[in-house]
């Protein structure tokens, strides 16, 4: 197709308002990019989920996946955001119809529910940093400070201050995030250097790093440890969250939407090595013995209950571990920014202004969030119900490309004079096998909310983890919108 086709096709979506902002260059736009795909999964997920599955061996999977699942479906989303210059809803509607905006609404809510207690973990990485300040954490009793904060009116004004910090931001609009970004990324970059060095000068630390590091073949066998794998692939890369596609609404025309995703995948990956190297190496020098029980607290159990614990055994370790803190809280706030922006956006594009539409999803966020602070069995339940959904919102990406054409999809929107993508005819298998990972990704997380005690237990809605509990709530919001989409297509509502 000609350069001539392309740049006209790209017009019809990419007529860009000159009041709209933009990243002032690419090295801004992948910081701030990167600064939301490197989260609380990167730090305490990926190291547990290591540790859990057989060590070197599930690095092979892993990054298998990188190229088979996280990067191809930053593509999709960088594509959508670049080329519709709209939030997930609008984008899914001016692609494959307004009939189908409904997916992009899941989408964009499934991100927001996320946001609501995602604001509750950076309010927990806010307090243990300070307490890693103060000395108020006791070396003696493991979990006795987390036992008495979470759950706590503490955890309800960390929540708060949070929720308020981001949404300050976003109301500064695009720039202003990019401008925190160069800052708050190359210090987390920083301070996990700093941390690995510590970490690898320990004594035995070559146990972790042989443990992190070593395949054992045979185990490849294992389908748990490759759906394990992908899965980690779905959570901390961002793909398919719809926060790419969002940051993407604000890219130069002339950015290269495959170079992009590629630099954002093998950027977010390495961040994650970095993490695993210093918890695991720290936990195999410090207490080997105990490390199947410290992995298997759960992320939770193994960021604010051992990681404590560890660090109060290494010389300096209170200043190491309030380094700790604080990179993982500079993680857990850019990824929450990325959240308050998506759910932002989406308003924005009804119409609203952008400062009331902030001053909403802030409102929002501060009253939503209360639940997941006060009560952790409502976090955990919030957490299950959309960490799986995650994987519905990367079924209806794959979905979108298909319906469309996945061949039509990267001739109209993937080759362009500024970006050539180079798989050609291999895009369309690439995007069908994308199809079935999401297939196969949600079927094994949906199986895994079964109950051992039988039917009944398993479909019980008022489980903090069942399939009742899943289905029912994605049943009504599903409906909801649905109803909402065929209302507003025969003009009833905007």
């Amino acid at each position: 197709m000609s350069c001539r086709h392309n740049e006209q096709r790209d017009n019809r979506y990419v007529n860009v308002s000159r009041s709209q902002e933009t990243f002032s260059s690419r090295w801004g736009m992948m910081l701030a990019m990167l600064s939301m795909a490197v989260g609380t999964g990167n730090i305490w997920r990926f190291p547990r989920i290591v540790a859990t599955n057989d060590g070197g061996t599930f690095l092979i999977p892993w990054l298998m996946f990188l190229v088979l699942w996280s990067i191809p479906l930053l593509m999709i989303e960088f594509t959508m955001g670049k080329s519709m210059r709209a939030g997930p809803m609008d984008a899914f509607g001016k692609l494959i119809g307004s009939r189908f905006r409904w997916m992009g609404l899941w989408v964009a809510f499934t991100a927001t529910a996320i946001m609501f207690y995602y604001s509750v973990v950076t309010g927990w990485c806010l307090r243990f940093l300070i307490a890693s300040f103060s000395g108020e954490i006791p070396d003696a009793v493991p979990g006795s400070f987390w036992g008495g904060f979470e759950g706590s009116w503490q955890a309800v004004l960390t929540h708060v201050a949070m929720v308020v910090a981001s949404a300050g931001l976003v109301y500064r609009g695009v720039r202003g995030i990019e401008r925190v970004a160069r800052v708050l990324l190359p210090a987390l970059i920083v301070l996990l250097i700093v941390l690995v060095i510590r970490a690898v000068t320990l004594p035995n630390a070559h146990i972790g790093l042989n443990f992190m590091f070593t395949v054992n073949w045979a185990d490849l066998a294992n389908a748990e440890i490759w759906l394990q794998a992908l899965t980690q692939n779905a959570w901390d890369t961002g793909a398919g969250w719809g926060l790419v596609l969002v940051y993407a609404i604000y890219a130069r025309s002339r950015e290269d939407t495959t170079l992009n995703a590629a630099l954002l995948g093998f950027g977010n990956n390495s961040i994650s090595l970095m993490a695993g190297i210093v918890v695991l190496t720290t936990i195999f020098s410090i207490q080997p013995d105990a490390a199947g029980d410290i992995v298997g607290a759960g992320n939770n159990g193994l960021t604010f209950i051992w990681v404590p614990q560890l660090f109060a055994q290494i010389p300096a370790g209170q200043y190491f571990m309030a380094v700790f803190f604080l990179a993982l809280l500079f993680a857990a706030f850019t990824s929450l920014v990325s959240l308050v922006e998506l759910a932002t956006r989406v308003l924005v594009d009804r119409r609203i202004s952008r400062k009331r539409a902030v001053l909403l999803v802030g409102a929002g966020g501060i009253i939503f969030g209360l639940p997941s602070a006060l009560s952790p069995d409502f976090f955990n339940n919030q957490d299950a119900v959309w960490g799986i959904g995650l994987m519905l919102s990367g079924l209806f990406f794959t979905f979108a490309v298909l319906k469309y054409g996945a061949r039509r999809f990267r001739l109209e929107f993937m080759n362009t004079e500024h970006s050539d993508f180079i798989l050609g005819g291999w895009w369309r298998y690439l995007v069908g096998f994308l199809f079935f990972e999401a297939i196969v990704l949600l079927v094994w997380w949906l199986s895994q909310t079964l109950s051992s005690e039988g039917w009944l237990a398993s479909i019980n809605p008022f489980s903090a983890w069942s399939l009742g509990t899943v289905l029912l709530q994605w049943g009504v919001v599903l409906m909801l919108f649905i109803w909402w989409n065929r209302r507003a297509d025969r003009g009833k509502m905007i």
